[in-house]
């Protein structure tokens, strides 16, 4: 009698979804959603008055110009390039428009006028980048200086101060002084606002998917169809704009501009970013990770501010908290690759 064996059990695949817990824990923004939280926490022990709503509505509203500008900054950023000249275009957006109004101008014309000098600016860098191939680090190195000077020139080197007194200009400073239903600063509805655009653009649109694969290989963006110089190009035009868009806010809620203002700011904005979770290698970074990065960089200031701690030693802080974003996604970069 002969005996068959038994064909062997199928395979079961399991198709259960991983839990919500686990998939936000391997989320690109959850070590920056941590640490903000955990810096929430010591904000709240070490600092006195730091819970209070009115101080948290001063973060979001000191935080607001910063915002703005890094929102344009990750679409650089993931198309692999840099922009170092967006404190230089927020000067040059600012001194922009008061001229315009010191001329009498209305102020949505010169508010527009300002915004589209940043736009052109934005456009120029990314025409010199991949019109003449050379590296976005060298081109807005220059242009950093080059609309430093121009911003200077058209002023003559000295200052704007507006007054309120001045037809408009009370009406003006609205966009950066004046609070929604008396509460909430118009500087964080204005960030929120370009926020929601960014992430609409770049998750849910054909160039935001474009951007990404630009990115991650522009060589093979091209040969899948996607014209990789004009996508840069649009990137740092976008950079430019919220640049010039943030001068006009700045103006706004100082009343005053000179030919230096935003200088430094670049570095700034760079780190946000990369503390959000983009590489600067490109083709990584998110919206909301840059927002995450932003509250972190202005929840931090805040707190030490609060304790009193010198402007110093705050440049320090930042500092350190950009070497260890970067080593810390370089070490998940390379564990990453280890796995593959």
């Amino acid at each position: 009698m002969t005996t068959t064996a038994a064909p062997p059990a199928p395979r079961t695949v399991s198709t259960a979804r991983p839990s919500p817990l686990k998939r936000f824990l391997h989320a690109r923004e959850a070590s920056t959603l941590i640490a903000l939280g955990l810096l929430l926490v010591v904000g709240a022990l070490v600092a006195p008055g730091f819970t209070g709503s009115s101080n948290l509505l001063t973060v979001g509203q000191q935080v607001a110009q910063l915002g703005i500008m890094a929102v344009g900054m990750t679409f650089v950023l993931i198309n692999g390039e840099i922009d170092l000249s967006v404190g230089s275009i927020y000067g040059l957006g600012a001194i922009t428009t008061g001229l315009f109004m010191a001329d009498g101008m209305a102020w949505p014309v010169a508010s527009l006028l300002g915004v589209l000098a940043g736009a052109l600016a934005g456009f120029l860098n990314g025409i010199m980048t991949v019109g003449f191939g050379i590296p976005s680090f060298i081109v807005t190195l220059g242009t950093l200086s080059v609309y430093r000077g121009l911003a200077l020139l058209i002023s003559g080197g000295s200052p704007i101060s507006l007054s309120s007194g001045d037809p408009g200009v009370a009406e003006f400073n609205l966009l950066g002084q004046g609070r929604l239903f008396g509460i909430v600063p118009m500087q964080l509805i204005f960030f929120v606002v370009v926020a929601f655009v960014g992430y609409i653009v770049l998750a849910r649109s054909r160039y935001g998917f474009s951007s990404y694969a630009v990115g991650g290989s522009a060589e093979a963006a091209r040969l899948s169809g996607i014209n990789a110089n004009r996508v840069k190009v649009v990137a740092f035009t976008i950079s430019g704009t919220v640049a010039g868009l943030a001068g006009v806010l700045g103006l706004s809620f100082l009343s005053y501009v000179q030919g230096v203002t935003g200088t430094g700011m670049e570095l700034t904005v760079i780190s946000a970013v990369i503390i959000g979770g983009a590489a600067l290698a490109g083709g990584s970074g998110t919206m909301l990770g840059t927002t995450i990065g932003v509250l972190f960089i202005g929840v931090l200031q805040n707190v030490l501010n609060l304790r009193g701690i010198s402007s110093f030693w705050q440049t320090v802080a930042t500092g350190a908290v950009i070497i260890i974003a970067v080593s810390a996604d370089a070490w998940l970069g390379r564990r990453s690759g280890s796995k593959k």
